[in-house]
């Protein structure tokens, strides 16, 4: 599963990764901002402990995921401003992960 990979790699990550990750799980296609909104939405309503963080890409990351840029959809979700787009620091431990996989479009 996508999820146990990323914590494999680091406790922490950020929500950007954790969303490409289980929307790996889930077969959605993660550059849907809106989709991502009602992700964020979800875990803040369930009261998950979460850091708000920036995140930036450098201009010559080629950082992609399913021929995707990461950067573009970063950029995109800040342009929103609002709590639903931010970018969060999220300890995966089994109960982050447990409801992070509750969530369902």
């Amino acid at each position: 599963m996508a999820l146990d990979e990323i914590r494999k790699k680091v406790l922490y990550q950020n929500s950007i990764e954790v969303w490409i990750g289980i929307s790996k799980e889930k077969n959605m296609d993660w550059v849907d901002t809106e989709n991502y909104k009602k992700f964020i939405a979800f875990l803040l309503k369930n009261n998950l402990n979460m850091k708000q963080m920036s995140i930036c890409f450098d201009e010559s990351d080629k950082a992609t995921e399913g021929g995707h840029s990461k950067k573009v959809f970063a950029n995109k979700l800040a342009a929103f401003n609002d709590k639903n787009s931010s970018c969060y620091s999220i300890k995966l431990n089994d109960s982050a992960i447990e409801l992070i996989r509750k969530f369902d479009l």
